[in-house]
């Protein structure tokens, strides 16, 4: 399963460098906030840059088309800045728009919040949701994308899907995957600051080194870690499990902090 979503994570940024084309100059760091479309300079790949830190990628240009219409907002960033991006994962079709199916499972689906696909079990169900040429508002997805979704009860009739509610919930990338803004702990020369944070599951962490010095953060148990950290690199984490996470730094051992999910 590791190796695939790895290659689904490969074919996303294959299939979304063909987005955008041309080749822009930029010479210094842009200014980004949650919400944004951004590419860098060798690459013609759009990402969604989100809520948590992570940036999203488009797997392929009929999965953008159901967010956006144009390329207009994309804002072009050097490579060094998107390279400091992390992913976060694919985007999903915007539910409501379009329903889609792979070529190795006969059923259709409708798609609902953060990618949850829901078998359309009749005939009428889909003529009722997308009118008499339901037939049209079909997309095949690649099997390798199909793990980007999950599956959730059927829809037996429009009673059990209301398509104008759920598009309207998803008004933005950012809310239809429930991201959240993480917490910051920032990383000086002499300490963390501040040394532990409290966040909910599912929330990340962004460390981010203020000092002048190498830095990083390392698990107590070494089961994950940012790796060197130069001044001014950022580092993202998601934790989708409670419970109490300590780490340091393997620059100075005296450096110290916790997270605390809960």
């Amino acid at each position: 399963m590791k190796k695939l979503f790895v290659l689904t994570m490969i074919l996303g940024v294959a299939f979304g460098a063909h987005l955008l084309s041309g080749r822009p100059q930029a010479n210094a760091n842009v200014a980004i906030s949650p919400g944004d479309l951004v590419r860098g300079e060798t690459f013609s790949a759009v990402y969604y840059y989100g809520s948590d830190g992570f940036r999203y990628v488009f797997p392929n240009t009929k999965t953008y088309d159901t967010w956006y219409s144009n390329f207009d907002s994309v804002k072009f960033i050097t490579d060094a800045q998107l390279g400091q991006l992390q992913i976060g994962g694919n985007v999903t079709y915007k539910p409501g728009v379009r329903m889609i199916k792979i070529d190795t499972d006969p059923r259709t689906y409708a798609v609902a919040a953060n990618g949850v696909l829901r078998h359309v079990a009749s005939e009428s169900a889909a003529s009722g949701l997308y009118g008499s040429a339901w037939n049209t508002h079909i997309d095949d997805v690649p099997d390798a994308f199909f793990t980007n979704y999950s599956i959730g009860d059927a829809v037996n009739s429009t009673a059990d899907y209301d398509k104008s509610a759920i598009m309207s919930a998803a008004s933005s990338i950012n809310l239809d995957k429930g991201l959240r803004l993480p917490a910051d702990i920032t990383i000086s020369d002499s300490a963390y600051s501040p040394v532990s944070v409290n966040i909910v599951p599912g929330q990340t962490v962004r460390f981010t080194n203020d000092g002048s010095s190498n830095h990083t953060v390392t698990s107590d148990d070494l089961t994950w870690g940012s790796g060197t950290m130069v001044p001014g690199r950022s580092f993202v984490r998601k934790f989708a499990e409670g419970g109490t996470y300590t780490f340091f730094d393997s620059y100075n051992s005296g450096f110290t902090g916790a997270i605390y999910v809960q």
